[in-house]
């Protein structure tokens, strides 16, 4: 069985940005060294603050397309729901050199 991911990410800032992907550990790998080209390279966003899990890469993708059509204030109450304090999530998932 698969697991698919909806993510948010966040920078200094808190910019925000939302993804979906099928190997949570390998993305922030690839958003922390800046392989993911565009928007999260750009603007340094790779600090993950909140993920689902779902079987369902259907399901993933419309969670998606529906946060991302939230207000910020909705998908930061959404982020402080699970993670108030805006920690990286990703320290667990994937070792990063400074």
């Amino acid at each position: 069985m698969h697991s698919y991911y909806v993510y948010i990410l966040s920078n200094r800032s808190r910019t925000l940005y939302t993804g979906v992907t099928n190997d949570l550990a390998r993305r922030m790998y690839e958003h922390k060294r800046g392989l993911v080209p565009g928007f999260t390279r750009q603007y340094h966003v790779h600090q993950l603050v909140y993920f689902e899990e779902t079987n369902d890469v259907n399901e993933a993708i419309v969670r998606e397309r529906q946060i991302k059509g939230w207000t910020r204030a909705r998908k930061i109450a959404l982020i402080k729901t699970m993670n108030p304090f805006w920690n990286d999530l990703a320290r667990e998932l994937v070792e990063v050199s400074s």
